[in-house]
């Protein structure tokens, strides 16, 4: 008799055999194979730039390029593809945007400027978070579930929601709003209750959230005494400088695989150059760059690896959307153009 079991996080089967011994196989990530998906922009031809979905590194557009539109984020429940941003309209509008496996939604009607910055399916509901501008031209933190929105504040003042997470019956949503001094406040929003993340004084701002178990992990930046923003990472609310301040640094997001937590972002050097990096639990891991300036804007990890989705700047100054596994380089576009990859996601085949 062969009794198999599967431990899908480790990526172990244990068999089984007449009762006698059991027998541990290690299962590559080479033999199962991953799929991965980014989410971005690469200006066209003709000088828009056209929100694009590379799976694998085969780049699809969602849009035509007749108008400016970008993607932020992507994430794949079964064998669907959605795909969040924003398109021009020709009033001069963004439009909030939803791509379900290719085909566009608009989130709102075209009437003032709006984006959508993040999405997460549950089940058989969909999440985005971004903002949408009001009247008095400030911006209003949205939460759009099945395409129906949710104002996150008053609209009193300007205010984005930028990374949407659900955990159980749980809605996690960050971003800002500034407070009636204009300085800009990070905001931990769970089932649309605010928490501020820090005083309101320090003019932060939060990127992402990531859920693991009972601990919530927000990833953002706030500007110190000096005015440098430094990159932070909060753990249940309670918060730590992963950088040291010294020059301008900020983290875009984050993710916890098992034990560890991985943070992407950017800090300046000492010549002013903009260096991607990657922090796993607070330490720097090595992302190969060219000279010029990178950044890092989104990291996925499953199984051994660790997926970072970003850009590089060539000696032309024009952005190359770039993917980092395991922290070499593969380049999604060719430079001629300016490109950025904003957000990955990676599923087992």
């Amino acid at each position: 008799m062969i009794i198999m079991k599967v431990n899908h996080r480790s990526n172990k089967i244990w068999l089984l055999i007449s009762g006698l011994f059991v027998l541990t196989v290690f299962v590559s990530e080479m033999a199962k194979g991953q799929d991965v998906y980014v989410a971005g922009v690469e200006k066209h031809i003709q000088g828009n730039y056209v929100a694009t979905l590379w799976k694998n590194s085969i780049a699809q557009n969602l849009t035509d390029g007749n108008n400016d539109a970008w993607a932020y984020s992507v994430y794949v429940s079964g064998n669907d593809v959605y795909v969040t941003g924003y398109e021009y309209n020709i009033q001069g509008n963004t439009v909030a945007k939803l791509w379900k496996n290719g085909v566009a939604q608009n989130l709102t009607d075209g009437s003032n400027y709006a984006v959508a910055y993040s999405v997460y399916v549950s089940g058989n509901d969909v999440y985005v978070a971004g903002f949408e501008e009001i009247i008095q031209k400030y911006r209003n933190a949205k939460l759009w579930k099945n395409g129906m929105a949710q104002n996150l504040t008053d609209g009193n003042n300007s205010s984005s929601a930028h990374f949407v997470y659900v955990s159980s019956s749980d809605v996690y949503v960050v971003g800002y709003e500034d407070n009636a001094q204009g300085e800009r406040v990070a905001k931990l929003w769970k089932n649309g209750m605010a928490q501020n993340l820090l005083d309101e004084n320090s003019h932060a701002e939060a990127r992402s959230v990531y859920v693991s178990g009972n601990d919530v992990y927000v990833a953002g930046r706030a500007r110190n005494t000096q005015g440098n923003y430094v990159a932070k990472l909060w753990k249940n609310g309670n918060v730590q400088n992963i950088t040291n301040g010294k020059e301008h640094a900020e983290a875009h997001s984050v993710y916890v695989f098992d034990n560890d937590v991985y943070v992407a972002g950017s800090e300046f050097n000492k010549q002013k150059n903009r260096i991607a990096k990657l922090w796993k639990n607070g330490n720097v891991q090595s992302l190969k760059q060219r000279k010029e300036d990178a950044e890092a804007y989104s990291v996925y990890v499953l199984g051994k690896n660790v997926y970072v989705a970003g850009c590089e700047f060539n000696k032309q100054r024009r952005s190359v959307a770039t993917l980092w596994k395991n922290g070499v380089t593969q380049n999604l576009t060719d430079g001629k153009n300016d490109a950025r990859a904003l957000s990955v996601f990676v599923k087992n085949l």
